[in-house]
């Protein structure tokens, strides 16, 4: 590794050659503010927020861009990079919607903060503003350019990211928004809806739609017994919307706040996964055992379902046709649970807090419907709870912790945990699939081959003498080769696991944005590392871990469904998918 020699500040320092001036000042602890720059997706140095002063230079230079060299002296503080910096927000400020007090992003906004440590108090540069777009047509994503800061970070994001680039800079000049082609909606383009683009954005140009007072009205009306469920990888975020360090897990305390909401029931979806593992682990056997479509792709995560729909349609066969497992939650909740607790099912009406924006664009899908009630009624995201909490004036600091409701639907084992995180599902299969086909409980149910934030995991599974290649997927640029080996028919594998966010629910697109000031935190973990490990620390504290030991879903094939994959399974967990057309600005 070759280094180079130069002054941050009269500090003397080391970095490695090729390095930024900004990765060289980060690299020692030093701190540059930036807008524009995203690690690893952007640096385009547009915003000019992270001017320094190089000596001998002629103008200031953008920290993000420059490269470090031998006997360099920089200056990230001098008058004239302040006064540089100063201005640039100055004239971003000038072009921005400052409805800040009503905002979503108030007191967690990036310009925001910029103001605060410049010093910019007043509007210096007043003027005409570029006419803007509001745009809410999809279910999970509102568009507002008054206050997009031309950023580029949403685009780079869908780019690289998700390898789909549906946003772009429209138009020139003074007119420049950002947006799909032509400035049209979500809905016309093959957009995911995984809400990536939402976290990336530093403002509030992007951010979910907000169904929070659906579900108020709903918790106010008394013929409704209103029933909430919490994704597995919302009690690994929830915490940071109240202040608390990034990777707290903070299970009781959730479950305690939103019985404090007045929510008549609070269930965990880890039900619902655990379901889903008996439905798609039996489906699975039944694809080897009888020659069925192969590899076998998961069908948990709704961003991925519309990205295959919309870019490889001719490789839905490979899709699970099991439902997702708060849609498998929400069709037993207005079945077998409402028939158990003498509950008209029109009367229920079932909330999902999830990680995940796509999961509002899911829920209105007509081939997820069970007869003519749809499964889940509302999706609020990880940050949308906080503010319902915040809303009704709980006291979160003041909570103890409170336990899930237990009746019916309340058991879950370890594996539904692990849900949230890449890898998680597969994981979560193979122990009950190992364990039903060796015949005796396992001695061993962690399969670390399925952990970690590789963008692709692969391993050679033995199920009681037969040998399986599986693979472990998240965020479809990732994706994209394997897709590619399964459409040319080279693929080895007999089962996939594709998650649409990069690292799984733990860094979905509703979860909480970590502001990009924050450090990495203990252990040199990064904050989806440090989400990831509060759920293996959760599913390790489980009397159980595999899900075909939950009591609860033994009793609900018992009494209900009868067994995985029968025709009142097929019926109320099973689905179908279909392909979609790409672009619809013209029909």
């Amino acid at each position: 590794m070759t280094t180079v020699n130069l002054k941050i500040n009269g500090r003397a320092v080391t970095a490695e050659a090729g390095m930024t001036v900004l990765e060289a000042a980060r690299a020692n602890g030093i701190y540059i503010p930036t807008l524009c720059y995203l690690k690893d997706i952007n640096k385009s140095g547009a915003c000019r927020v992270c001017l320094v002063e190089v000596k001998r230079a002629r103008t200031l230079l953008s920290a993000c861009t420059t490269p470090v060299s031998e006997g360099m002296e920089v200056f990230t503080n001098s008058e004239r990079a302040l006064r540089g910096r100063r201005n640039s927000v100055e004239l971003i400020m000038s072009n921005h919607n400052k409805n800040c007090l009503s905002c979503k992003r108030n007191q967690n906004c990036e310009l925001q903060r910029l103001c605060e440590e410049l010093g910019v108090r007043e509007n210096k540069y007043e003027g005409e503003h570029t006419a803007p777009t509001f745009e809410d047509a999809s279910y999970g994503i509102v568009r507002d350019t008054s206050k997009c800061v031309l950023c580029g970070r949403c685009i780079e994001t869908c780019k690289k990211v998700q390898g789909l680039g549906i946003l772009g800079l429209e138009n020139r000049g003074f007119k420049t928004i950002v947006g799909p082609v032509y400035n049209s909606s979500f809905n016309d383009v093959n957009c995911m809806q995984c809400g990536q683009c939402v976290t990336a954005c530093p403002v509030g140009a992007l951010t979910e739609k907000e169904d929070i007072h659906d579900v108020i009205k709903a918790l106010n009306d008394p013929s409704k017994t209103v029933i909430v469920q919490t994704a597995p990888a919302v009690r690994a975020s929830l915490g940071e919307e109240f202040g608390m360090p990034i990777g707290s897990r903070v299970t009781g305390k959730m479950v305690a706040a939103l019985k404090a909401c007045g929510f008549d029931r609070v269930y965990d979806t880890n039900f619902g996964a655990d379901l889903t593992i008996m439905e798609e682990g039996n489906e699975l056997l039944e694809r080897i055992t009888h020659g069925g479509t192969l590899p076998m792709f998961t069908s948990c995560s709704p961003g991925w379902i519309k990205y295959i729909e919309y870019q490889y349609p001719e490789l839905l066969p490979h899709l699970s046709t099991s439902k997702s497992p708060h849609m498998m939650f929400g069709a037993i909740a207005k079945t077998y649970w409402a028939k158990n607790k003498g509950i008209d099912p029109k009367d229920i009406y079932v909330v999902s807090i999830m990680p995940c924006i796509a999961k509002k664009s899911e829920i209105k899908r007509p081939e997820c419907k069970t007869g003519e009630y749809v499964d889940v009624d509302a999706v609020l995201t990880t940050r949308e709870c906080g503010r319902l909490i915040k809303m009704f004036g709980v006291d979160w600091d003041e909570l103890e912790d409170d336990t899930f409701d237990q009746d019916l639907l309340g058991d879950y084992t370890g594996a539904g945990v692990i849900f949230g995180a890449t890898g998680g599902v597969m994981e979560a299969a193979l122990r009950t699939v190992k364990q039903k086909l060796d015949g005796k409980k396992l001695e061993k149910v962690d399969f670390e081959a399925c952990r970690g934030m590789a963008g692709v995991k692969e391993a050679e599974i033995d199920l009681n003498g037969t040998k399986i290649w599986i693979a472990i997927t998240s965020s479809m640029s990732a994706a994209k080769p394997l897709l590619e080996e399964v459409k040319a028919g080279t693929s080895k594998y007999t089962f996939i696991e594709v998650m649409g966010c990069p690292g799984g629910c733990i860094n979905g697109g509703g979860q909480s944005i970590v502001p990009s000031k924050v450090k990495n935190g203990k252990l040199g973990y990064g904050y989806k590392e440090l989400r990831m490990k509060a759920l293996y620390d959760e599913d390790e504290m489980m009397e159980l871990r595999v899900s075909s030991d939950n009591v609860q879903i033994q009793q609900l094939y018992n009494d209900f469904l009868e067994a995985p994959g029968s025709e009142l399974a097929e019926e109320l967990l099973h689905t179908s998918y279909s392909p979609k057309t790409k672009f619809n600005i013209l029909g």
